[in-house]
């Protein structure tokens, strides 16, 4: 940003029109100063630049004409509280109909013999044209019409010719004034415009060809950035200065503590560890497995190598139920004396102990939570830290744990498949590995779309598994009612079928706002075998094994993304038993069937993770606000991976030449990467 120019700096309420409620609906969409709209991207442009005449229409085609105003307003009382405002309109000898429902505005805009564009959506009908609902603006303006269009993402009560109005101002006001961050030898390379072009042409383009030079340029800047920064974090993390630790010579025992043959996806991904520990540059390592594939085991093995070489390892994991379970497995591979489990939840007392314990070196094993980041736990000779189910932590956490030991291996674990492009933005600091079979026996779910007028029937299955001795999970997109949404609430759900279809079962219900005493209560009490059906919310996507838990009802499931569908899913068919996922949907848009058909199609994470990315766009696909890693306003993972190679190259490049961003013409990339990664020590 240039300093020089205080206008990027100014509240948005310096743009005329922009009082304090405007401005307070502003902010909730992160625009608080004039640069904020400039980087306030449109999702998409429309082309309303071709002007149409009125003959030349459509029954159901999206249209811009430009007419005269004919007749004066009228108004016809369809019911109450609903009216429609009607106006005609002409071009040369051909009229047109304007309608617009309870809109009382249009009453006093339009005088006849006033000339006007009007976008919408035509409907001939013998003869006779009419547009409902159009937008319109006076001729000349070619603001919201007779151009390419920008298209925003909105909030309630601000609406899209209101943005544009403010975008535009801020446009005219700020032009020229943004600093370029690229150096010359880059954009030339990459065929990238000037900034400054691009902040207008992505807001207000000429031509869609204007737009998408715009965006590309955009996007390949917000990916180098964060391509340098990931980069720059895994150069720092490479200095070396790790323990070595030799597995070789102690993988045979732990192999044989085990009551099964690991998978040949499994021994390549544990090569990969050992071959990555025996050297004195740190290890940072992905481990990527699909539900059920074995990740645990594996990790495990890394641990008692790294342990009986004479270092401490710690595991964390984002749950104290989830903790307490990878705390039982260690008890399979470790004497009890080495293993200690730290949560939120450890008494005083015992904390204490614990604490006391890691310092001196007793506990070689350490398994916790959140617990594990405090100032509190010091470890004598941290050599390998683990943790699990990694989109649950950030980046930060990631370093803060690591930061405890002087300079251990990692490795962090995720059972949420990721494509290798989204990898690469939220994993470019580690290398990947990736488990991509699942071991002999492991059933696949028996998964099926129902609506709900099939409910009865549901419901008679869930009985008829509990009878014979099986357990159910129901999931609900909301905790409680909601005004706004018709959408099951886990508590309601849980009052009917508790008081009413199942009184004479054992029903419990797990949500996110409940004390985490009482949710790993419950989760335990589930997990013991002492309830029959578990109504949550996905509170329970990660963190609880129950082999005995052979259903899965998912309800309002086009709610909810394709992949934590398929993490919910993966909670049944987890013991020997045949298992089986319904999801409940009335809202059975063409989308919606393509998402749950793909459910229905396939058990493999990585196919559906793919279809995810396609179907849904980025979004928030994985919590990226979770990992800790700047926002990404314009790229996208599904359309730019090509893109992603570019910026991924031009990064390493540009690293290769100047590791630390020292020279001149990357001044403005070592600027905008400390701005973007701030708390980031490394970088």
């Amino acid at each position: 940003m240039n300093g020089k120019n205080e206008y990027l700096l100014k509240d948005i309420t310096f743009i005329k029109g922009v009082g304090e409620a405007k401005a307070k609906l502003l902010n909730r969409l992160g625009i608080f100063t004039l640069y904020d709209m400039l980087m306030f991207f449109p999702r998409y442009v429309e082309s309303r630049d071709e002007i149409k005449h009125i003959s030349e229409l459509h029954d159901g085609e999206t249209a811009c004409i430009c007419a005269e105003i004919y007749s004066p307003v009228t108004t016809a009382y369809i019911r109450k509280n609903m009216q429609i405002y009607s106006v005609t309109v002409r071009d040369g000898y051909d009229v047109a109909t304007m309608k617009w429902f309870n809109n009382k505005y249009v009453k006093g805009a339009f005088k006849i013999g006033e000339k006007f564009n009007f976008y919408g959506k035509a409907e001939r009908k013998f003869g006779k044209v009419t547009m409902t609902s159009p937008t319109y603006e006076r001729e000349g303006q070619n603001l919201h019409t007779g151009r390419v269009v920008p298209v925003y993402p909105l909030t309630e009560n601000l609406p899209q010719k209101t943005i544009r109005m403010i975008a535009k101002n801020c446009v005219d006001i700020t032009k020229g004034c943004i600093k370029e961050y690229l150096p010359p030898a880059v954009r030339e390379k990459y065929r990238l415009c000037e900034i400054n072009w691009a902040i207008s042409s992505i807001h207000f383009p000429e031509t869609v060809e204007d737009y998408e030079t715009a965006r590309r340029r955009l996007a390949f800047e917000e990916l180098l950035f964060m391509q340098l920064g990931l980069f720059k974090l895994r150069n720092t993390q490479k200095r070396g200065g790790a323990p070595i630790i030799d597995g070789e010579k102690y993988i045979g025992a732990f192999l044989e503590k085990i009551p099964f043959c690991l998978t040949k996806a499994q021994s390549t991904v544990l090569g990969e560890l050992l071959a990555d520990m025996k050297k004195s540059v740190p290890m940072s390592r992905l481990i990527q497995g699909d539900v059920g594939s074995g990740k645990t085991v594996v990790a495990f093995a890394a641990m008692y190598c790294a342990v009986r070489s004479g270092v401490q390892t710690a595991l964390m994991a984002p749950t104290g139920v989830l903790a307490g379970q990878h705390y039982e497995g260690a008890l399979k591979y470790f004497d009890e004396s080495e293993v200690v489990l730290l949560t939120g939840a450890t008494k005083a007392a015992e904390k204490r102990k614990i604490l006391e314990k890691i310092a001196d070196g007793r506990a070689k094993v350490i398994i916790g939570t959140h617990a594990l980041f405090e100032d509190n736990v010091e470890f004598k000779n941290l050599g390998l830290v683990i943790t699990d189910e990694q989109h649950r932590f950030g980046v930060l956490q990631r370093a803060a744990i690591a930061g405890k030991g002087k300079a251990p291996h990692t490795v962090v674990m995720s059972a949420t498949p990721i494509p290798r492009t989204l990898a690469l933005i939220l994993y470019g600091d580690l290398d990947i590995s990736v488990i991509g079979e699942l071991p002999p026996g492991r059933k696949t779910v028996d998964t099926f779309a129902a609506t709900e007028n099939m409910r009865p029937r549901i419901e008679k299955f869930m009985r008829k598994e509990i009878e014979n001795g099986r357990q159910v999970f129901v999931v609900c997109p909301l905790v409680g009612d909601s005004d706004k949404l018709d959408l099951e609430s886990a508590e309601r759900l849980y009052t009917r079928l508790k008081e009413k279809v199942f009184p004479d079962k054992r029903v419990a219900l797990l949500h996110g706002k409940m004390k985490p005493s009482e949710k790993t209560a419950v989760m335990e009490a589930f997990a013991a075998g002492e309830t029959d059906i578990l109504v949550s919310t996905t509170v329970i996507e990660v963190g609880i094994n129950v082999p005995n838990a052979s259903v899965m009802i998912i309800e309002n499931a086009e709610r909810f993304g394709l992949s934590t569908l398929h993490q919910l899913r993966g909670r049944v068919g987890r013991g020997s038993d045949k298992a089986y996922c319904i999801m409940i949907a009335d809202n059975l848009s063409e989308m919606t069937k393509k998402r749950l058909g793909v459910m229905c199609e396939t058990n493999d994470g990585f196919v559906i993770a793919q279809k995810d990315l396609e179907l849904r766009g980025p979004g928030d696909l994985l919590g990226t606000k979770q990992h800790g890693l700047p926002d990404l306003k314009i790229a996208n993972f599904a359309l730019d991976g090509k893109l992603l190679k570019e910026a991924s190259t031009c990064a390493k490049e540009i690293l290769q030449s100047d590791p630390n961003l020292e020279k001149k013409e990357n001044e403005g990339l070592k600027n905008k990467v400390n701005e973007l990664f701030k708390g980031y020590s490394s970088i």
